[in-house]
């Protein structure tokens, strides 16, 4: 397998020669080769297929492009794993001796390892042999120009250094022919033209030495307006002059490695350029961003990097750090630093041409000798950084087209470079995303500026103005400075000055620093549709969001562009991706807080349509995935008259292909949703999102989750005066209750909701309240109450025609003809609900009916067909994850078991029921597990163990209370 960049784009696999689907194929198979085993982001290679403005469908078409690209690649042999995608973009990932720009790189690095000069010239030729003509040759796009500058470059150094050696060693003839023909494709290049001169004149052609130089001035003059620099200059005189010290070396004379000629050393500036700002004194932490700054300016490392760049939101000290990096490379750089601001935040961001003005004039090139042009300007920049080591720092940079002309052409050089948005243009840049210091970086820096005895005295005070702070160096070090300027202040008084949110951005400034300021720098930057996006997810909490709710925010079906900007100002903070593919988001507090403030100077109404819009988007999807959960033992309330905002139908099959996992990601937030929902007197939003996910709080057993959220809107609800609201919110803690064997709470519950629903006319809910009310009776040993309420229930559920419900109700008929010992009853009713949830497609109902089933076979004496029931309701429940409903299950499956008396088989059952019952807070059945083991023991002959396991059993039924415990053979389990 061998690729290839150095000349037309090449890429042969197992001797074949791969055949492309047209240039944009070409495209990215250039694209990547360039960066070959670095990530190439979607944005890159959007760029790269698209030179002007990028069609709508653009990502889509190089997803395409990339699928396309391995069929082809696969076709003739490749490795699954040649382009592998990551997170953001692709990469193709190549050995040495597979892509001949990795070979050239490589022979370079090993001839440079050589002392000898003979050896290190044929290490160099060897590293051009991989060359097969100029880079990409035949590939076409704007983005890539620079890298094939870049490559060409390198090539052409390469050359240079391998020629000057050539020559130093009497190869004066041999050189001549490659000389000219580089000096023709870079006309301006002083050294060659000198290195020519130089072995035009050793080969006795004085006169083509003096023609070398005249055509090299008239082209400088007529070109750039500048004249010769003084070294070629005085080459020029020395040959006119036919100075003997120009003659060549004795083949054998001298030692190898003597210093060259002045007539060949470099172009001397007056000075070494030392630009760097003062480092911070107190700088601190940071050590995994300067380490792998470190790694990236280390010019003996295999995969430096020439371009970094240090991206960051306001105030997270981008500048301190490449200073102080800076500082720490600076001796690798022995040509200088140079330092150049380009005040891309503030509003007038400096123009480029006058950036390369001042570099070259710190680098002695004056007057009239500056070019007018932006590109030569350029150029003459590139051509006197060739063949130095210098290191570049382009601080606070606003976009790629402010910086692309300052980048050096060679590998000697390196640039750091500091911005707030992201600089994916850049060829071959390494981004390093910066972000708050750590709470012992923190705590380390408050305490360095305060003075340790301070904090000392006042621990948690510090700690807490920390907190504030949001451990934001800008912000600590203006807490600091104000604490350090007010010796007598306690550290208490800055906390209760700060703590307020209101106050926080007034306190946090002191002379020229400001927080509010520095945030608001980045907002000048913005469009107008970003900083209203930013003010209103602002009102949304301290929680991580995912990108479709700025859509909704805005009013807008798609708002990815808003929601890049923020990002790629620095502004919103991309944290993770969740489970289900989602990137997730969140905004520092400080920006939080400014954004607020922002967002108070909207319209009321413009600000609750927004949270309105979010919310309902919620509550839609809520909707939607809980339909798509399988059926739980609670039946679900019904919607109210809450808005519900569909999301479009790609985005919303792609969050709801997984309805577990989209629930698992958004628990924090759907709970957040009920609290801004209450904050917002938006009471039917918050009763119904806190009810829409009780299905999935049921089967992942999340009871905290559960009754927090319905908490919370229940105070609402009845605030409100929302009756519907309260009664559904009152009947899920009934649930609750019930689950957790708190029986008095959950009819105390139900039976409000009851009340409520009668009140209301709520025929559906009325029935729910009464068939969970005669759960309790039915655990409370009350069977026949527990029957008169289920029968009540059916009923209406028959006359309401709500299907889901007369079969749920139709099982706890059974269950109840069951216990009243109505065999012949309970099996009718057994068969009608199992015939019922069948006819509904509830594979969870189905599971149910089986397990309850299980009960009635056993009584008849069948315990075969009972534990082929289990097993299949056992199999449906794993299969859905549902934990609670598999516990109650297995201590079936132990029940059955126990009365073969089968041990082993029950033990098994029993031992796996009692630790998820445990797990998941229901005493009542781990204790009738722990009863139950007991007995086998004791049946066993093992008495000790009989007692450890029955008392067990005993301490769990005395937590609860149960004063209706009955021999644990005869008692149902929970619902």
């Amino acid at each position: 397998m061998r690729f290839g960049v150095l000349g037309p784009l090449h890429a042969r696999i197992t001797g074949v020669e791969v055949l492309l689907d047209g240039p944009r194929q070409a495209k990215v198979l250039a694209a990547l080769l360039v960066d070959a085993n670095k990530l190439v982001t979607t944005e890159r290679l959007v760029a790269v297929l698209w030179d002007e403005k990028a069609p709508a469908t653009a990502v889509r078409q190089v997803q395409d492009a990339v699928s396309g690209l391995r069929r082809n690649l696969a076709a003739c042999g490749a490795p699954s794993s040649l382009i592998s995608t990551r997170r953001g973009g692709y990469q193709i990932n190549l050995a040495p001796d597979q892509l001949d720009r990795l070979e050239f790189d490589r022979e370079r690095h090993l001839a440079e390892g050589h002392e000898a000069p003979s050896e290190k010239a044929a290490g160099l030729r060897r590293a051009l042999a991989c060359w097969r003509g100029a880079a990409l040759a035949d590939i076409s796009s704007q983005v890539l120009e620079l890298d094939v500058a870049r490559l060409n470059e390198k090539r052409a150094a390469t050359y240079k250094q391998c020629l000057s050696i050539e020559l130093d060693l009497g190869r004066h003839r041999e050189v001549i022919e490659e000389l000219t023909s580089l000096l023709r494709e870079h006309p301006y290049d002083e050294q060659v033209a000198e290195h020519l001169m130089l072995a035009l004149y050793r080969s006795r052609r004085q006169g083509e030495a003096i023609q070398v130089y005249e055509r090299l001035r008239r082209t400088l003059a007529s070109d750039l307006g500048i004249d010769p620099s003084p070294p070629i200059r005085a080459l020029h005189l020395r040959v006119l002059a036919a100075d003997p010290a120009l003659a060549a070396p004795a083949p054998a004379g001298g030692p190898p490695d003597a210093p060259p000629d002045t007539a060949t050393a470099e172009p001397v500036m007056a000075m070494p350029v030392r630009q760097l700002p003062l480092d911070v004194p107190d700088f601190l932490g940071r050590a995994e961003a300067l380490a792998e700054l470190a790694r990236l300016l280390d010019g003996s490392a295999p995969d430096r990097a020439t371009v970094a760049v240090i991206v960051g939101g306001p105030g997270v000290g981008k500048s301190s750090l490449v200073t102080h990096a800076a500082r720490l490379a600076s001796a690798a750089f022995p040509d200088g630093q140079l330092y150049l601001d380009l005040a891309g935040t503030s509003d007038e961001p400096r123009d480029p041409a006058l950036m390369l003005a001042e570099a070259l004039r710190a680098l002695s090139i004056a007057g009239s000798a500056i070019p007018g042009g932006l590109s030569e300007r350029a150029a003459l920049y590139r051509s006197l950084l060739a063949d130095r080591r210098m290191l570049v720092v382009l601080d606070d940079a606003g976009h790629a087209d402010q910086v692309l002309p300052l980048l050096p052409g060679s590998d000697g050089c390196a640039v750091l470079i500091t911005s707030r948005t992201l600089l994916t243009q850049l060829p071959g840049a390494r981004h390093i995303d910066l972000d708050v210091l750590s709470p012992e970086e923190a705590g380390e820096l408050f305490t360095g500026i305060v003075g340790r005895p301070r904090v000392e005295r006042e621990p948690a005070e510090a700690a807490a103005i920390l907190a504030c702070c949001g451990n934001l160096p800008l912000a600590i070090r203006i807490a600091g400075a104000k604490l350090m300027g007010r010796p007598a202040w306690s550290l208490r008084v800055l906390r209760e000055r700060i703590e307020d949110e209101s106050r926080r951005l007034a306190e946090l400034r002191i002379g020229d620093l400001s927080v509010r300021a520095s945030v608001e720098l980045s907002l000048r930057l913005l469009p107008p549709d970003a900083v209203r996006a930013l003010s209103l997810l602002g009102l949304l909490g301290p929680h991580t969001l995912p990108g479709w709710v700025v859509g909704p925010l805005l009013d807008r079906p798609d708002a990815d562009d808003v929601l890049d900007a923020l990002v790629d100002a620095s502004l919103v903070r991309l944290t993770a991706t969740d489970a289900i593919g989602q990137p997730r988001y969140r905004l520092h507090d400080l920006i939080r807080t400014c954004a607020v403030e922002i967002a108070a100077r909207l319209p009321e109404a413009d600000r609750r349509n927004a949270i309105v819009r979010v919310l309902s988007a919620w509550l839609d999807l809520a909707g939607r995935g809980t339909g798509r959960l399988p059926a739980g033992l609670l039946a679900a309330a019904g919607p109210g008259s809450a808005p519900r905002l569909p999301l479009p139908d790609v985005l919303v099959d792609r969050l709801m292909a997984d309805p577990f996992g989209w629930f698992d990601a958004e628990r924090d937030t759907l709970l957040g949703a009920v609290k801004l929902a209450v904050d917002w007197g938006l009471d039917e939003l918050a009763w119904e999102l806190a009810a829409e996910p009780a299905t999935y709080y049921d089967h992942r057993c999340l009871y905290q989750d559960w009754e927090h959220g319905h908490r919370l809107a229940l105070d609402a609800a009845e605030a409100a005066g929302n009756t519907r609201g309260a009664s559904v919110l009152l009947r899920g803690l009934g649930q609750l209750h019930i689950y957790r064997d708190e029986f008095d709470a959950a009819t105390r519950a139900l039976q409000t909701s009851l009340g409520l629903c009668q009140d209301g006319q709520d025929k559906r809910g009325e029935a729910l309240s009464v068939a969970m009310l005669s759960t309790v009776s039915r655990v409370r040993g009350r069977y026949d109450e527990a029957l008169e309420r289920v029968e009540y229930a059916r009923t209406i559920a028959v006359s309401e025609g709500d299907r889901h419900l007369e079969a749920q109700l139709s099982c706890s008929t059974a269950v109840m003809r069951l216990m009243h010992g109505e065999l012949d009853e309970a099996h009718f009713w057994f068969t009608e609900a199992l015939c019922q949830a069948k006819a509904l497609g509830d594979g969870h109902r189905v599971a149910v009916v089986l397990r309850r089933f299980s009960r009635l076979h056993d009584r008849r004496g069948d315990p075969a067909e009972a534990l082929r029931c289990l097993h299949q309701a056992l199999a449906a429940f794993e299969d859905l994850a549902d934990e609670r409903c598999a516990a109650y299950t297995l201590l079936e499956v132990g029940r059955v078991y126990a009365g073969q008396y089968d041990r082993d088989g029950a033990g098994l059952a029993l031992e796996r029921a009692a630790a998820l019952f445990h797990r998941h807070g229901d005493r009542h059945d781990e204790a009738a597990c722990w009863q139950l083991l007991g007995d086998l023991a004791a049946t066993a002959g093992l008495l000790d163990l009989a007692h450890v396991h029955r008392e067990r059993a005993r301490r769990l039924w005395q937590t609860i209370g149960d004063t209706y415990l009955v021999e644990p053979e005869e008692r149902p389990s929970s619902p």
